[in-house]
């Protein structure tokens, strides 16, 4: 569903190891976590609180948050909105928000 555009005279992009859910997942660098995710095919990564209906990123810029995800130990991160680094381990956010 989700496919990355390529440039034919782009340079290529160095890659970038990061861990979903203990999974490994190779990303672009400057990459946002949710556009990591879907490239990697990861179509899920919350859960809504009442149903538990699996969620994914929607909007792409913040509006929706659909896209919430824990990162190295940080719930209620907008994946959208945050670009990958090198080791970061990500988690699916499962039900309610917890609150700092």
């Amino acid at each position: 569903m989700f496919k990355r555009l390529s440039l034919p005279d782009a340079p290529a992009q160095k890659t970038v190891i990061v861990y979903f859910d203990g999974r490994q997942v190779t990303a672009k660098d400057g990459d946002t976590i949710a556009a990591a995710l879907l490239s990697a095919g990861v179509e899920v990564c919350r859960t809504t609180p009442v149903s538990g209906s699996p969620r994914g990123p929607y909007c792409m810029m913040g509006v929706c948050f659909e896209c919430l995800v824990e990162v190295d130990n940080i719930p209620n991160v907008q994946g959208c909105q945050v670009l990958v680094k090198e080791g970061m381990q990500i988690r699916s956010q499962n039900g309610a928000r917890r609150l700092g």
